[in-house]
């Protein structure tokens, strides 16, 4: 009886253990790497991307533009769960057009500025993703806008239409 009491105690601990390395890791940007809506090549676009990762699924779907990563999750029309969702840490980035093969910050943690008028890699008003709320208020100095977190982006900023005259410039 003793040792069955030790294995109901142990038995939540492992499953716990095992879903936390069912998170996977972030995959580096390469040329191969090609926009899950567009099927453009990723790299060929400037701006922040994001990766998301689905449940059952070997490869992350990747998005040229973070704004339609945030439309995608926050979409109903899923077959699977998200196990993982990455973005672009542009504190870390090179450049705007260069905004970095392996800086992945976990998009639930993330600080993101909207709102700013900045163009992404698609073309449209871009949602622009920090590791830390000091890089993310240095932007808004810099370009405007507000910062949020990933469950506060406001459903028409990423699934309403696209207003191109809101686009002011592509950063430095």
């Amino acid at each position: 009886m003793r040792h069955f009491l030790a294995l109901l105690l142990i038995l939540p601990l492992a499953a716990c253990k095992e879903d936390q390395a069912a998170i996977p890791d972030p995959i580096p940007l390469t040329v191969e790497a090609v926009s899950y809506f567009c099927q453009m090549n990723v790299l060929e676009h400037g701006g922040p991307k994001a990766q998301v990762h689905l449940e059952g699924l070997p490869a992350p779907l990747f998005f040229a533009q973070v704004r339609d990563a945030v439309a995608y999750l926050k979409s109903e029309e899923r077959d699977r769960r998200v196990a993982m969702t990455y973005v672009s840490d542009m504190g870390q980035a090179t450049s705007w057009n260069e905004p970095g093969e392996n800086n992945w910050t976990s998009a639930a943690d993330a600080f993101f500025v909207i709102g700013a008028g900045v163009r992404g890699g698609m073309g449209a008003p871009e949602i622009v993703p920090f590791a830390t709320r000091e890089s993310a208020e240095a932007f808004v100095v810099q370009y405007g806008g507000t910062i949020t977190t990933l469950n506060d982006i406001p459903n028409d900023t990423v699934l309403g239409p696209v207003d191109l005259a809101q686009v002011l410039e592509e950063p430095a």
